[in-house]
Formats: structure tokens, sequence, C-alpha cells
């Protein structure tokens, strides 16, 4: 059985750094799996557990989760005020130009063909390399790592943010590159999806103190930024 890594834990509220790879809970997109988050941590930690806010099955990260119905809807008020402040790391395919901006493009919901809704994501480029490996009819491949902020909640927003400026997520099945995931696999080992909820910041839901939250990298997003000769960002 998965033993979670508890980022922070209390009475009232538990924050996990979230696997890449493994699914929240049960859903109908989510399909089969062999193991859920919820229910190994419910196993492991006891009592009532309640889903804060979600994290899709392919990304990492801080994931708060409410020892109470009441604590988990207090929290939720707070995201859906956009009182949450998020903070995610990615490396994505190109350089971002300009090196900060805003994206600013509705997206649907679950469904493609649903109502689209106001989603906004600012980024900021905190580095660059480019590495001599031959694809497609370029000899020389370039990428970047990126700081991701959502002003907004939207089903997958970063994912197809990023992809919706031509600078689509490694590893990202279905709004990627296929050629550049394989690249990862084949040449840095890498098999998973750099997107990684790094921070989240909010006030506790009980005493209202500022809390800041931050989930470590796992060994292989870490073995990218190593290999590329990059560092974690010094953000207060």
């Amino acid at each position: 059985m998965t033993v979670l890594d508890l980022i922070y834990q209390d009475d009232a509220l538990i924050a996990v750094n979230k696997p890449a790879g493994l699914a929240v809970h049960r859903s109908k997109l989510v399909g089969p799996a062999d193991e859920f988050l919820i229910d190994l941590l419910r196993e492991q930690v006891g009592g009532t557990v309640n889903l804060a806010h979600r994290l899709d099955r392919a990304t990492s990260g801080v994931l708060l989760v409410a020892r109470s119905a009441e604590i988990a809807a207090a929290l939720g008020e707070q995201f859906m005020g956009r009182d949450v402040h998020k903070q995610y790391l990615a490396v994505v395919r190109g350089w971002p130009e300009p090196d900060e901006a805003l994206i600013d493009y509705p997206l649907p919901g679950a469904r493609d063909t649903g109502p689209r809704r106001d989603a906004r994501t600012r980024y900021r480029r905190l580095a660059t390399v480019e590495v001599p490996i031959a694809l497609g009819r370029y000899p020389q491949q370039r990428y970047g790592m990126v700081l991701a902020e959502p002003e907004t909640g939207r089903f997958r927003q970063i994912r197809k943010h990023m992809a919706h400026v031509h600078h689509p997520v490694i590893g990202d099945c279905q709004h990627g590159r296929s050629d550049h995931n394989r690249l990862y696999k084949q040449y840095f080992g890498c098999h998973r999806m750099l997107l990684h909820a790094w921070r989240v910041s909010f006030a506790h839901p009980v005493s209202g103190a500022p809390m800041r939250l931050e989930a470590p990298l796992d060994a292989a997003f870490a073995g990218v930024l190593e290999r590329f000769g990059w560092a974690l960002p010094e953000i207060p």
C-alpha cells in the first residue's frame, strides 16, 4: 500500500503531497485504478477525511483535505472566493514569450462540448534550456520551466492554457505533444507529466492564521531540473 507524504496535519485539515499518477477519488473520468488517494489517506490517518479541492491524476503536489464536512465547506468558500493562492511548476515545450503573461481564455468543463467559462492563468518563465537532440525537422529542442498561477479553477486549466499558447506541458497525453513526451521517456527516464502543485496559500479555516504550504518535488521531476541545471525559484 502506498504511504502518503503528509506535509501538514492538525485537527482541522491535512495537506498531502499527492504523487503523480495517483487518482484522488473514484469517478467516471478516472476509470479503474488499484488505489485512490482518499481511501489511502483514510486508512493512514483514521477518522473523517473530506476533499477540499482536487488535482488531476497526472499532477503531483499540495492537496488539501478537511477533517470534517464543515471545514471542507469553509475551505471550499475560500477556493470559490478566489482567496486561495496556488503556484504550480511546469516544464513546457519551447520558450514562452513574453517572459510573463496572463492567459485569459475561456474553457469548458470536463466535457469539451460544454459551455465555456472565464479562465485566467498567469505564468512566469523561470528557466530555459536547449538540448542537442534531433526531433522532426529541428536538430535541437527548446524547453522551459514556468511558474503558473491560476486565478480561476477550471478543469485541467493550466494544461489547456499552456497548450493554447503552444507551450504544452511535457508528459501531458491529452493536450501535449506525443513526440516530445517520448523524448523525455527515452533520453531523461521521465515517465510522468511535469506539472506540480508547488505551493498553496490560504487562511486556516479555524484560526484564520495565514498558511503557506509547499510540496517537495519527486525524484523524477527533480531529476529533470538537475539534468538541465535548473534550480527551484526563490520566491518569498
